[in-house]
C-alpha cells in the first residue's frame, strides 16, 4: 500500500467549524468570508512545508479545486485528500426538496449533451430499480467531479455516513466503496469513524484491507468511541501494511496545547496526522511537533 503524506493540512478552519466553541466558529467564517483569505493561508502551509491538503466537497471547494489546478505552476506539487460527501450540503437539500428531490438535484444539476444523457439514464435506472451501489458510485462520481485533474491521493467517506454503514453492518458498500476508489480514481480508500476499534474489527473481519483510516486521536478520548483504552490497544494491533491511521482532533478543539498533544500522538502507532491552522505561528509550530513514530517509508 502507498505510503500516505505524514502531515496534512485539513479545512474546518476555513467553514466556521470548530466543535468547543460557536463563537470561535463564527470568528473564522467571518475571517474567510472572503475566498481570498483561504488561499492565503493555504500559501503559509506551503510556505511551511505542507503538500498535502485534505478537502470536504462543500459549496466553496469546488472553486479551491480550481484555484490550484488553474495555477499549477506556481505551486509545489500538491497530493490531495478529498473528503466526501459534505453532509450539511446533502442535510440542507433534503429538508428542502426531499431525498428524491434532493437526489435528482445532486446527480443532475451539470448534466448536459451526451455526459448529462448517460448519467440521466443511469440514474433513473438506478432510482427505478433500486440499485443502491450504483446510486452510491454515481454520488461518489458526482462529488468527485471537483478535484478531476488533481492528484488524489485517497478518498474519505465522512464519518456520518461510515457510522451509519458501520452500525448497520453493511459490508457490501463498504466492499463496493473501496473497489469504486480503487479502480476508477486509482487511490485508496478512506474512511473517516469515531469509532476506530469496531471499524477496524469490522474490515478485518470482512477482509477488506489497504484501507486509510482518519479517526480523532488525542490524549483526552475527545470523540473518541468507545474510550480511549479502546483507541491505544486497537492502535497498538494495528499492521499500517492493512490499515494506515490518520489522527485528527489531536487538539480536542483547542483543549489540549499542541506541545502536549502531538508528544502523546508521535508516541502511538500512527501513520499521519491531519491539521487545520489559520495563522503562520500555530501552522510552523504544528508541522514542526508533528513526527508520526508509525509513518511508513
Amino acid at each position: 500500500m502507498q505510503a500516505i503524506d505524514a502531515v496534512v493540512f485539513g479545512d474546518n478552519q476555513f467553514f466556521g467549524i470548530n466543535h468547543m466553541s460557536q463563537e470561535r466558529a463564527q470568528q473564522l467564517a467571518e475571517q474567510f468570508f472572503d475566498i481570498g483569505n483561504i488561499f492565503s493561508v493555504y500559501r503559509l502551509a506551503l510556505d511551511a512545508g505542507i503538500r498535502a491538503i485534505m478537502l470536504n466537497s462543500n459549496d466553496r471547494a469546488a472553486e479551491i479545486c480550481e484555484h490550484f489546478r488553474s495555477r499549477a505552476s506556481q505551486y509545489p506539487h500538491l497530493a490531495w485528500y478529498p473528503s466526501i460527501p459534505y453532509p450539511h450540503k446533502f442535510a440542507n437539500l433534503i429538508s428542502e426538496a426531499g431525498l428524491l428531490g434532493a437526489l435528482n438535484a445532486i446527480l443532475f444539476k451539470d448534466s448536459s449533451a451526451l455526459a448529462g444523457l448517460g448519467a440521466m439514464t443511469q440514474g433513473g435506472l438506478a432510482l427505478l430499480s433500486r440499485d443502491a451501489m450504483q446510486l452510491m458510485r454515481m454520488l461518489v462520481d458526482v462529488e468527485m467531479r471537483m478535484f478531476q485533474g488533481l492528484d488524489v491521493r485517497a478518498v474519505f467517506l465522512q464519518n456520518v455516513v461510515t457510522d451509519l454503514l458501520l452500525g448497520l453492518g453493511l459490508r457490501d458498500f463498504f466492499e463496493g466503496y473501496c473497489e469504486h476508489v480503487r479502480r476508477k480514481y486509482h487511490a485508496l480508500p478512506g474512511l473517516i469513524t469515531q469509532n476506530l476499534p469496531r471499524l477496524r474489527t469490522a474490515l478485518i473481519e470482512w477482509g477488506i484491507g489497504e484501507v486509510v483510516i482518519c479517526t480523532s486521536i488525542n490524549k483526552i478520548g475527545y470523540l473518541m468511541s468507545p474510550d480511549l483504552a479502546a483507541y491505544q490497544q486497537a492502535l497498538a494491533a494495528n499492521d499500517p501494511r492493512r490499515y494506515q491511521v490518520m489522527a485528527m482532533s489531536t487538539l480536542a478543539s483547542g483543549a489540549i496545547a499542541a506541545p502536549e498533544a502531538y508528544a502523546f500522538v508521535n508516541a502511538l502507532n500512527v501513520q499521519s496526522v491531519v491539521f487545520g491552522a489559520s495563522s503562520r505561528r500555530h501552522i510552523e509550530e504544528t508541522v514542526g511537533l508533528i513526527r508520526p513514530s508509525g509513518a511508513l517509508a
